[in-house]
């Protein structure tokens, strides 16, 4: 790895450190609900490390604790039964999971705290269908969503019409609890926790009609859209708005998210002797899109001094071809295709989770010679976008950021590492 990437890679690292989910619960943990008993649901893909803060902090207080995560993201827990479900697409785990979940809430007494530890990967994990609709039009509806490139509020406003647990309907189950505590780890834009993990806890402004309007165009199962459209007849139970009197005794802090992670990538790069300049968490839209714009501000600079761009997000893919990728490896991809002639650039695109798509990449980099390399390793790097197929080029080329799964997700990070021309 040349010396730019390592000091990326480094760079990333650092960022990551700062919202270990582990430590992010145990610095509350011990002030939760103090001497009440505890019922647990972890969900998400730091649902395991945050389960085994809350057992260490907690110990015997725990009554029950359940949690389910993403497949080989599960940990050995003392007190906490652990399942690992389907994601991004949910399958028959994600169901019982979702079903489970609400159980062990309904299970609350009015002696016991609920506490539900948060992280993204939820919404697909706990993937209970609403009653009349089947798992397999859950799934198909979802994956057809994804494949046209909808993004996280529209997944959302999708699931919370069409799940169990979202809207709001798991703090309905623990209504008898004394005290219903949220703790989270945020992979959405602003923190919003009615949108981090569909909101299984929080208050929905969103209706069924919005359900039908951010899915308009996408062709979903006969099952999904009828629902939908019942439900904008009235003739199904919308999620629960502001003021829902199951939702009075909610309490919900941010641990962590993806500004937290900005902020400790900025101080990295001055440790690695970078001037930091921060983008701000408005990385979106289309990632062939983002890409040329980040590329087109880095080239616009010519600094004095070595110089490290951040900016944090979330990406979509409209899907045309049939090859693999993630919205990180594709915005790397496109990222090569503008940097052919500017060597002075350096990019790593990645997800703070370690999983880009459906592959065992995080992300990867780029530079000046991506093209050329993949070229060399009989890799046409126009012809592999056009497919969506980021994952081959960048795995013929050398490019692939693979970090295994880190059990944490804030979204992603573009870092671009800009020296002064000659440099």
């Amino acid at each position: 790895m040349n010396p730019a990437r390592e000091r990326l890679a480094r760079i990333y690292r650092a960022a990551l450190a700062a919202v270990e989910p582990e430590a992010c619960v145990a610095a509350v943990a011990e002030g939760l609900a103090p001497a009440r008993p505890l019922r647990v649901v972890a969900a998400g893909k730091a649902a395991a490390p945050m389960a085994r803060a809350l057992e260490a902090a907690c110990g015997d207080r725990i009554r029950e604790s359940f949690v389910v995560t993403k497949d080989g993201h599960g940990l050995e827990l003392i007190r906490s039964r652990v399942t690992e479900a389907g994601h991004p697409v949910p399958d028959a785990r994600s169901e019982a999971a979702g079903l489970e979940a609400l159980a062990v809430a309904s299970r609350a007494t009015p002696d016991e705290a609920f506490v539900l530890l948060l992280s993204g990967g939820a919404s697909s994990l706990l993937s209970a269908p609403l009653p009349g609709l089947g798992l397999a039009d859950v799934a198909a509806a979802t994956h057809a969503l994804l494949e046209a490139g909808a993004d996280i509020e529209a997944l959302n406003t999708f699931r919370k019409h069409c799940t169990r647990v979202s809207g709001g309907r798991l703090a309905r189950s623990a209504a008898q609890a004394s005290e219903i505590h949220v703790l989270a780890i945020s992979d959405v834009p602003g923190d919003d926790l009615s949108t981090l993990a569909s909101g299984p806890c929080a208050p929905d402004a969103t209706t069924y009609t919005d359900a039908v309007r951010v899915t308009s165009g996408v062709e979903l199962p006969p099952a999904i859209r009828e629902h939908l459209d019942a439900g904008c007849q009235g003739q199904r139970d919308e999620s629960l708005k502001a003021g829902d009197p199951a939702l009075a005794s909610v309490r919900s802090r941010v641990l962590a998210s993806n500004a937290i992670a900005r902020a400790a990538a900025l101080e990295a790069a001055r440790k690695e002797g970078l001037r930091p300049i921060s983008l701000g968490g408005e990385l979106r839209g289309e990632a062939r899109e983002a890409a040329g714009r980040l590329v087109g501000l880095a080239r616009s600079l010519a600094p004095d001094d070595s110089t490290l761009l951040v900016i944090g997000g979330e990406t979509t893919v409209t899907v045309k071809g049939s090859g693999r990728g993630g919205r990180s490896q594709e915005l790397a991809l496109a990222a090569a295709l503008a940097l052919e002639d500017t060597p002075n650039i350096d990019l790593l695109a990645a997800g703070t989770d370690g999983t880009d798509g459906p592959t065992d990449a995080a992300g990867a980099f780029a530079d000046a010679g991506s093209v050329a390399r993949g070229s060399a390793a009989g890799m046409d790097a126009w012809g592999r976008i056009e497919d969506n197929d980021a994952y081959t080029f960048f795995a013929a080329e050398g490019g692939l950021f693979v970090t295994g799964p880190t059990r944490t997700n804030v979204m992603d990070l573009v870092l671009l590492e800009v020296r002064p021309p000659g440099a």
